[in-house]
């Protein structure tokens, strides 16, 4: 079976698992943990900030940023199909109190301009004062896509003019730094926080970081306890972090690689996709209503997709355990399947 539904499928590799066994560990609530203290100092380092803190999940890592970043009563900004909006439980509103109002986006981005009609005024007894926003780069919904580095910039920058915190959900920003030829740091860096997920992309089984300042990473760490998310001998889940870090950042070049053969041979094969989309390691495939019906005849034919927010496209994402074989086999599978369907 060719499993494209995620890049969180991937398997620990030997020699990752090799680094688990053999990580030296302590007690991290105590931040005696060897393994983890590393991690969180090249963790840090990598993502351009002064210090990180390490977590189990990117979600809880995105939830903590916004505790410490609002106040209950607050407006969060955010585009409307981003992971924070859709797939975290409307946890703003249920840990922080967080009013969230969904912007509409192109390609998973908005403007510094719709940021801007929506600040309210904050010296008002009626409205929820506007003080965060948050993008997700790359963005999940929109197919993997990648915010430019200018757009970042000048969100930043105005959230900065208008004193807004800002949070960069990075879970695929090594992803991002990839696509766009720069260090992670370099786009995290500007954010008042940003996390990183370790189990998609970077193949881990799970751990994800959170990093900003020092002052707002010692809330962040109490946050940590808050949401539940202290562990004990943690090393031996950083270990897989570190070894990712050291080993399957410059490769993601492959995946995109094989990302971009898969949608050009499929459109060239006259698949509904969308090349401009394909700027990463997810490929959308437009498959019309019956959604159901193409994803079980892939299925049958030994490929998995997923769905997506869109009714009619499933993805295909690539990752570190999809070959050139298994592209090879998709792109002659999913054509097939799909006019098997269509002649229905």
């Amino acid at each position: 079976m060719i499993d494209l539904r995620s890049d969180t499928l991937t398997q620990p590799t030997r020699a990752m698992r090799d680094a688990i066994a053999n990580a030296a560990v302590g007690d991290e609530q105590k931040r005696e943990d060897p393994t983890v203290n590393e991690l969180e100092r090249r963790g840090a380092e990598f993502l351009g900030h002064e210090e990180a803190v390490f977590l189990p999940t990117a979600t809880m890592a995105n939830q903590i940023a916004l505790n410490i970043l609002g106040r209950p009563g607050d407006a969060l900004l955010v585009e409307q199909h981003a992971h924070i909006m859709l797939s975290e439980l409307g946890g703003p509103a249920a840990h922080s109190g967080l009013l969230t109002i969904g912007l509409p986006g192109t390609n998973g981005r908005f403007s510094p301009e719709q940021v801007v009609a929506e600040i309210r005024d904050r010296n008002s007894v009626h409205v929820a004062p506007t003080r965060v926003v948050t993008i997700e780069n790359t963005h999940n919904s929109s197919g993997g896509r990648v915010w430019p580095l200018a757009e970042v910039d000048a969100m930043v920058a105005t959230c900065r003019e208008h004193d807004l915190a800002v949070h960069l959900d990075g879970a695929r920003l090594v992803n991002a730094a990839t696509a766009t030829g720069v260090d992670s740091a370099r786009i995290g860096g500007g954010f008042d926080t940003v996390t990183l997920c370790f189990s998609k992309a970077l193949g881990c089984p799970l751990g994800a970081l959170i990093a900003g300042s020092s002052g707002l990473m010692t809330r962040a760490r109490r946050g940590k306890h808050f949401f539940g998310g202290a562990m004990r001998q943690a090393g031996i889940v950083a270990a897989a972090a570190l070894y990712a870090l050291d080993h399957h950042v410059d490769r993601l070049a492959e995946d995109h690689a094989r990302a971009r053969r898969l949608g050009e041979a499929l459109a060239a094969a006259g698949v509904p996709v969308d090349l401009e989309q394909v700027e990463t390691n997810f490929v959308q495939i437009e498959v019309g209503p019956d959604r159901s019906g193409a994803i079980a005849r892939l299925k049958d034919r030994g490929v998995l997709v997923s769905t997506t927010v869109h009714p009619t496209v499933v993805r295909a994402v690539t990752h570190l355990d999809i070959s050139d074989a298994d592209i090879d086999s998709a792109i002659d599978v999913i054509p097939a399947a799909l006019k098997t369907l269509a002649a229905a």
